[in-house]
């Protein structure tokens, strides 16, 4: 039973697994070869001594936090370590860059301060309207880094031209963003793996 004007319980339930197996079949049928091919170029810069600073707001904070760790501490034995960072990382960092009013700037300065050209920025917005996301994107390709940006909705601010690889998840809810999202860095990580076992096609 559900309260009156609720939906029922049982249709929350359908509607939402249907969505969570769904969605994220249509999502990676459409955007395979785009996926393999910036797993490639995500490979290419870890071979030449590039690292990956990820970054986002709220709950994407702990997804660049998730995706740095699996590259610094893969859970699989056998596979390398890869040098990863998620800028979220720092509050006090992140607290001293915001006082001045500038909440759109904080990554943004930590990658002016700490990316090399090797490096990989990879940027989380639910929308894809996460000011501070869009200016460290912005300021990442202005430093030559490889970037790619994990967003919901209809990509919003954050375009395709904006960044190398974007991947759009087409829903409005976050909660199938998001799992989406953790998906997709899942199999970012698996791949660049498998490239790393032929090293030949990093040259």
């Amino acid at each position: 039973m559900s309260p009156e004007g609720q939906e029922p319980l049982e249709a929350v339930l359908e509607r939402r697994f249907g969505l969570s197996t769904s969605l994220p079949a249509l999502f990676f049928e459409r955007e395979a070869p785009r996926i393999a091919e910036a797993c490639w170029a995500m490979a290419r810069r870890f071979h030449q001594g590039g690292r990956l600073l990820a970054f986002g707001n709220g709950a994407w904070a702990t997804d660049a936090q998730h995706v740095s760790v699996e590259f610094v501490h893969p859970v699989i034995v056998g596979k390398r370590a890869l040098p990863a960072l998620a800028l979220t990382n720092d509050s006090a960092t992140l607290s001293g860059l915001m006082a001045g009013g500038r909440a759109d700037r904080p990554f943004g300065e930590q990658l002016r301060v700490l990316a090399r050209p090797q490096d990989i920025a990879l940027g989380f917005s639910p929308d894809g309207r996460c000011a501070n996301v869009l200016a460290a994107l912005a300021q990442a390709r202005q430093l030559g880094l490889l970037t790619l940006a994990m967003l919901g909705g209809d990509g919003g601010l954050i375009t395709a031209e904006a960044v190398d690889y974007r991947f759009v998840v087409p829903a409005d809810d976050p909660l199938i963003i998001q799992e989406v999202h953790e998906t997709l860095y899942h199999v970012l990580w698996e791949l660049v793996h498998v490239f790393f076992e032929h090293e030949g096609v990093l040259q």
